[in-house]
């Protein structure tokens, strides 16, 4: 099985989304950014306004637009820590 990320999706008032993951891309200040498993550990911060989007397992993915905040890479996983986090639609990656 391949290795997935633990991703957290944290807003100022509540836990937006908790879940694995194959890959994080975000827009930070430094650029758009994505995180693979086994990623070197980093601090960022988002973009604002700024856009995350979780790539699923089986190619489903959630995008949301948020708003201040960081982005942090650890060996356990990615958090998002942002002030807000309003969910995009989207469509599966084909």
């Amino acid at each position: 099985m391949a290795k997935l990320l633990q991703v957290e999706l944290v807003a100022v008032e509540e836990k937006v989304w908790s879940g694995q993951a194959e890959m994080v891309i975000a827009r930070t200040t430094e650029g758009e950014l994505g995180v693979l498993p086994s990623h070197a550990p980093l601090l960022g911060q988002l973009a604002n306004p700024g856009g995350v989007r979780i790539i699923l397992p089986g190619g489903e993915e959630k995008a949301y637009d948020v708003h201040g905040g960081f982005l942090s890479v650890t060996t356990e996983g990615v958090t998002v820590l942002a002030e807000t986090a309003t969910p995009v639609a989207t469509a599966a990656r084909h």
